[in-house]
Parts: C-alpha cells; structure tokens; sequence
C-alpha cells in the first residue's frame, strides 16, 4: 500500500464527511441526552456511516453501467454538487434542532445525510469506479474506515473537542472544512472536463 496515496485519500474522505458540521449538528440535537446516551449514538453513527459508505463504493459502479454515465461525466456532476455543499458551509449556518425524545437520530439525519451527504455519495461512487484493482479497493476501503473512525472519536469524545476548540471554534473550523471541500472539488471538476476535453 502507499502509504502517501492512503494518507491523501483517508484525509479528502474526512473533510467531505464535513467532521465540524457533524460535530456541530451532533451536539445541537443530542442536548437533552444523558452521556452515556451520547456515547452510544456517537458508535451507531459510526457504524451507520461505515455501512453506507462501503455500500456506495462497492457497488456504485453498477450505477454507471446501468445508466451508461461515464466517469469523466460524474466527476463534473458529483464535483459540482460537492462544490455547492462547500460554499453553503462556508456562508450558511445550521439550523439543526435538538432531536425529540425517542427518535433514533444515528443512522437518519445524523449519518445520512449529514455525514455522507450528496457530494460526499458522489465521491465515494467516483473513488469506487477508479479502483478497478484490488490493491486500490484495499487501500480506499482502509482510508474510508480511517475518516469514519475520526469522524466517530470526534462525536464520542464531543465534549472534548468542543472545550478543546470553543463552539466558536467549532463554526470557525466548519467554514474551514467547507473551503477545503470547495478546493477538492474544484479539482475533481477540472480533472473531469481536461479529461473530456483531450477526449
């Protein structure tokens, strides 16, 4: 495995997984929850988020086949959505409300779509139907448990983080990860078009 390739794609999955975002929407809708309660949703989420994601970048490709999209097509497509995604970070705000009592928020919204959102699916299907070999699933499929265990220690250990950085902290880092989002998928969309134009 290379180890410089597993790091780059492990850190663009936990960007689009937007971790502060989630954080953030995370704690807005478990206020009324008792730590321990908080904990267990934060490892359900995790697995929610595993689940999903493993079930788009294995078997996201037969989408392509199916409807005949080619994968320069997806990176424009899948690339502007993410791109939107970024710039509603980067200038919206949440307004996520504390969940009712009873409803089981780990898998619906909390893991998708806030997590695994639109772009994020989009990106999982594009990375699914460039790893045509095993060693490249291999290594995706390593960088995509790596994001989501960060992104999982960041719900379990909330409280932390939020005393660590601030809740201003935690806005001001969210903004950030919609930047860096917006320059990934900036990159994916010129790598689609270059490609389609040397076509």
């Amino acid at each position: 495995m290379d180890l410089s390739l597993f790091i780059n794609d492990a850190l663009k999955i936990f960007f689009i997984f937007t971790p502060f975002f989630v954080l953030s929407a995370f704690i807005s809708m478990t206020q009324e929850m008792e730590e321990k309660e908080k904990k267990c949703l934060a490892l359900r989420v995790t697995f929610g988020i595993i689940v999903i994601s493993f079930c788009v970048f294995l078997f996201g490709k037969y989408l392509f086949a199916l409807f005949g999209i080619t994968l320069d097509a997806f990176r424009i497509g899948a690339g502007s959505i993410l791109f939107l995604s970024g710039v509603s970070m980067v200038g919206g705000s949440s307004n996520i409300k504390s969940a009712g009592e009873g409803n089981d928020i780990a898998i619906v919204p909390l893991a998708l779509p806030i997590t695994v959102g639109p772009g994020g699916i989009g990106v999982l299907l594009l990375f699914g139907a460039e790893a045509t070999t095993l060693p490249a699933k291999l290594e995706i499929g390593a960088a995509i448990l790596t994001a989501s265990g960060f992104v999982g220690s960041m719900l379990f250990f909330a409280p932390l983080v939020v005393k660590a950085v601030g809740k201003q902290g935690v806005v001001i880092l969210s903004k950030v990860t919609g930047l860096m989002i917006s320059a990934i998928s900036a990159q994916i969309i010129f790598t689609g078009i270059r490609n389609f134009l040397l076509l």
